[in-house]
Formats: structure tokens, sequence, C-alpha cells
């Protein structure tokens, strides 16, 4: 199947369904506050533009800083987890741990001690405990993945840990890693969106915040609208992803 095809096919799958989308709703006399038609939800999402776009941003950007901060925390702790074993064998079950606690368990414990008057670092925190699992593990696997023939050669040859850790460890841990982080970018927006809903603050000025306001005030249109930007940030983390995996690997 051509390229041109596979790309076209989702368009067309998306479009039919909007299209049986609007024609039940309207048939059905579905009340708009229950389900607005896709028509009603265009609508909202270019009146509402002035607002949703900027939030989108605010959630975006929070979303990338979360992602960085996890990559740094991710590779720096794998890192180190390699170099002292024993410290693994400590704080690794912890890890697991964190990874398990749901997130709008500790939320509240994380607004306190950042303080409330402070929501974007303690939604930032919140979303890199979310991220930072993938990366670690991720990170980590690649790391223990060097081949030990390869690495007594190195030794064998007198490689600094430097040209060991350029040459060969990450090489082999990077298709472990890029997938660990591709991964973390969707858990990133996730924790951002889940961090302003139990917040629940609007002076994030986040996409989650309007979706609480518009529920509140029974604009299903808008919440729609808002979740398609969602859908979007989430797709376009992906696709950026995907392409720094493919250029990077390549």
């Amino acid at each position: 199947m051509s390229r041109a095809r596979l790309l076209l096919a989702p368009a067309a799958a998306g479009g039919f369904l909007l299209l049986v989308w609007e024609m039940l709703v309207r048939l059905l006399d579905v009340p708009p506050v229950v389900l607005p038609p896709p028509s009603a939800i265009g609508v909202a999402l270019a009146g509402k533009a002035g607002v949703l776009v900027p939030a989108a941003g605010v959630t975006f950007g929070l979303a990338m800083q979360a992602l960085g901060w996890s990559i740094l925390i991710g590779v720096g702790l794998a890192l180190l987890f390699r170099k002292l074993p024993l410290l693994d064998a400590a704080l690794g079950p912890y890890a697991l741990v964190l990874q398990a606690t749901p997130i709008v368990a500790i939320a509240p414990l994380v607004i306190i001690w950042v303080g409330v008057e402070n929501p974007h670092r303690a939604i930032l925190i919140l979303a890199v405990v979310v991220a930072v699992f993938p990366v670690l593990a991720s990170a980590r696997a690649g790391l223990m993945a060097t081949d030990p023939g390869l690495a007594r050669l190195f030794a064998l040859y007198k490689a600094t840990g430097w040209q060991r850790f350029w040459r060969l460890d990450l090489p082999t841990a990077a298709p472990f890693l890029l997938s660990g982080i591709k991964t973390a970018a969707g858990l990133s927006l996730v924790g951002v969106v889940v961090a302003e809903f139990v917040a629940g603050t609007g002076s994030t000025g986040g996409l989650a915040w309007r979706l609480v306001e518009a529920g509140n005030r029974l604009e299903t249109a808008t919440m729609f609208a808002a979740l398609f930007l969602l859908a979007l940030l989430g797709l376009g983390l992906y696709a950026l992803m995907a392409w720094l995996e493919r250029k990077l690997l390549s």
C-alpha cells in the first residue's frame, strides 16, 4: 500500500465518522448540551480560539518542560544506577512504587509543599513524576544491553570511560531511550492535564482549566473543542518524537 493511501485512510475514516455523528445527532434530536454535532464544535472552536489556543500553548509548554526534566532526571538516574549497582538495588523498587502511585493521590501533597501560590511549579513536578519512569526504565534497560564481548574489546584497547560511553553504551541504549522518551512525551501531556484538574485553579490558564470552566457553564461544544485541541497536541508530540527517533537512529 502506498504512503499516500496510508495517510488518507485515517482522514477518510475520520470524515466518515464525523458525518455519521452529525446525521445521527440531528435525526435523533439529541440535545446539544448532551452531545453537540461536529458543526457546533467547529463553531465553538472558531469562536473560542482566542481563549483555547493560548491555553493549548500553556499546556504544551508545561508538557515540554516536564519532558525535558524527565529526560535529564531519568537518564541521570539510569547512569548513576549503572555505576552503583547497590544504589540500583536499594532505590529501584521505590521508583516502581512511585510509578504505581496515582498522581491524583499525591497531587494535594505536592500543591501544599510548593505552595498554592505556585500552581505552575506543582503541575510541572506532578507531570515529571508521571513521565520520568519510562525514561528511567528504558535508559536503564539500554545501558544494561551492552554486549559484554564488545565491552571487553573496548577494555582490551584501553578505551576511556567517555570513549566507551560515546561509542558503545550510547549507541546501544539509543533505541531503548528514544522509545521511552516517545512514551514519556504522551505521559507528560497527560500529567499536565491531570495536574491542572487537581490544582483546581485558573491561574495557570491551561486547557484543563478551560475544560472545567466550560463544563461549569454547560458549554459542551466548547468542552469538545478543548478536547480536540488536546488530541492535536498529543498527536503532534507523538509525531515530533517519532521524527526525532528516525533522524537520530539513522
